[in-house]
């Protein structure tokens, strides 16, 4: 989830300027939008694993990302010369991708002890700046001047795929965490 974050967020000025033809001006407003766009979507996620899912933060991610999966093949599909799509799809990715970034740490609250939230939490966070932020600069970079943007794009999508498996994984184990918790409550 990281690396597509950073990853979107630290080459949209330079695959804008290069593949899609941008301005300064208008890769600033992309970039800008994009950011900005990440605050509603935070909001809209925590509200839908709340009240729709009823505290299960997993399928809500497993929606952002295929929405996010779905935004970055349009991003990277869209032709050369239509920048109102591709403005529209960098909002979108900006949108849904801080949803599921909000989601980790909150997994990280609800699932270790209240001793040790505050370490989960720092933990889960450390992880992905590290991972995520290098990740997408080192790896991106590399694979952008071996294999050029197309390849660039074949790793940010298979990073929204694997983020879509390990949420299935998490999934069954929130189901198991529920479960666990709805009988110790039973006892209680």
């Amino acid at each position: 989830v990281y690396l597509i974050r950073y990853g979107v967020l630290d080459w949209a000025p330079v695959y804008l300027k290069e593949a899609k033809e941008f301005t300064v001006d208008k890769s600033s407003w992309a970039y800008f939008l994009y950011e900005w766009a990440g605050i509603p979507g935070t909001l809209l996620c925590g509200w839908i694993s709340d009240k729709l899912f009823k505290g299960r933060r997993a399928p809500t991610g497993i929606l952002f990302m295929v929405l996010v999966t779905l935004a970055v093949l349009v991003y990277w599909f869209n032709p050369a010369g239509n920048p109102t799509i591709d403005m529209l799809a960098l909002i979108a990715i900006g949108f849904l991708i801080y949803g599921p970034v909000m989601l980790i740490g909150l997994y990280a609250l609800e699932l270790a002890p209240k001793k040790a939230a505050g370490t989960a939490a720092g933990l889960t966070g450390l992880f992905g700046y590290l991972g995520g932020a290098v990740a997408a600069n080192a790896v991106l970079g590399y694979t952008v001047d071996h294999f050029g943007w197309d390849g660039g794009f074949i790793v940010l999508v298979g990073s929204c795929i694997a983020s879509i498996v390990c949420l299935m994984y998490a999934f069954v184990g929130e189901r198991a965490h529920h479960k666990q918790k709805a009988r110790e409550q039973a006892l209680a």
